[in-house]
């Protein structure tokens, strides 16, 4: 007997609205609705045949509390059969609510499931959950714990340090950083210039194009203040706050059969593997070594990669380990110039891989990015 297979036959995204822009002030549920209703309205699946949305997002507190897949759905109208719920991967979230997807696909347990994500960090910045949490006594989520100042002491756990660590470790610089950014966002102009976005877009309203590009320079980010005294980690080298959602079809041969779709990729592999969570933002170079390996495959075998772009040091030393080629990396740029959604990026970047495969004609794509906790998710989508 043949091993059952999940397959994507669609995959959609919302405009990225830069932070404090065209889509600040919509709730989440109804900016999570708007890729649940495209992907619904253009797959012909009857609503209440769907057998769960599986959906990413990260501080689930205010219009995002709740279980906000669920919410997400009813918000578009859609039948009140069907459950969701809400997973935390942190960066990865979205990306895992796929693997979740897939997995419930492959079990044999369900047929059609739907795997996204939304955030809306106009209105949840992300510091928003510690904040929360101050008066009910914690600094951050790791004070109090016994067991963790054992075992890492007072040593910070941030993001900005552990971008800065990498830089220095792998020797990057800071105009290094800066020549990076400035491509991602050329290759982000050029591409929504081009109309390679227009088809995994699904318009808001009048909003239809990304808002988080930006015609910047050299010169420009020279000028920027370091995020830590001494450092070289700017917030021109890392990736925007922003407000998107984005949603993945995901289904069994059964479903492919009985609805007459088309399958458009086939989901090749997926892992997950975790690092040091101090220095955190280094786990997708061992995760794409575990996932060769696990796969039987070789980067050779790779035509086009989307690593996500938290700061420019993170894929800057993916690539220095790899030996990938920058050129089939990011080809439309990355989250320093298109933002990065927290929850909804997993399937923002896969949707844009999936769309830029199908345009290049490229068997194999692999997927990947850094998360909160030293963890990091890599997916290998065969065109079919």
């Amino acid at each position: 007997m043949s091993t059952p297979q999940a397959y994507i036959v669609d995959a959609v995204r919302s405009p990225t609205g830069r932070r404090r822009g065209s889509l600040a002030q919509v709730h989440g549920a109804d900016l999570g609705a708007h890729v649940l209703k495209a992907i619904v309205e253009r797959n012909g699946i009857p609503d209440n045949e769907y057998d769960d949305v599986i959906f990413g997002c990260v501080d689930t507190i205010g219009p995002l509390a709740g279980d906000i897949a669920r919410t997400c759905w009813l918000a578009a109208g859609l039948s009140d059969e069907v459950p969701g719920t809400t997973v935390d991967r942190q960066c990865g979230s979205s990306q895992q609510a796929v693997h979740f997807a897939a997995q419930a696909i492959m079990s044999g347990t369900m047929d059609v499931v739907v795997a996204g994500g939304v955030q809306t960090m106009s209105s949840i910045p992300i510091s928003s959950a510690m904040l929360a949490a101050q008066p009910l006594g914690f600094d951050n989520p790791f004070s109090g714990s016994t067991g963790w100042q054992a075992r890492y002491g007072d040593v910070p756990v941030s993001q900005f340090n552990s971008a800065q660590m990498i830089a220095d470790k792998w020797n990057i610089s800071r105009q290094a950083m800066e020549e990076f950014a400035l491509e991602s966002h050329r290759r982000g102009i050029a591409a929504t210039q081009a109309g390679y976005f227009d088809r995994e877009i699904v318009p808001f309203g009048d909003v239809k194009y990304d808002e988080t590009m930006r015609e910047t320079s050299l010169e420009k980010m020279a000028e920027l203040a370091a995020l830590m005294e001494g450092g070289t980690i700017t917030a021109g080298v890392s990736s925007q706050t922003c407000d998107a959602s984005s949603a993945v079809l995901v289904v069994s041969e059964a479903a492919l059969k009985r609805y007459n779709l088309t399958p458009r990729a086939r989901i090749a592999h997926m892992s997950v593997r975790a690092a040091d969570p101090i220095w955190m933002l280094t786990a997708p170079i061992p995760a794409t070594e575990y996932a060769m390996k696990k796969s039987g495959m070789s980067l050779n075998d790779i035509g086009l990669v989307e690593i996500n772009e938290a700061f420019a040091s993170v894929p800057m030393a993916w690539l220095q380990d790899t030996g990938y080629s920058h050129e089939q990396t990011n080809v439309n740029g990355g989250a320093i110039a298109l933002g990065h959604p927290l929850g909804a990026t997993g399937t923002k970047l896969m949707t844009t891989l999936l769309h830029e495969m199908e345009r290049r004609n490229v068997r194999y794509g692999l997927q990947t990015m850094c998360e909160g906790g030293g963890q990091a998710n890599v997916t290998i989508l065969e065109k079919l």
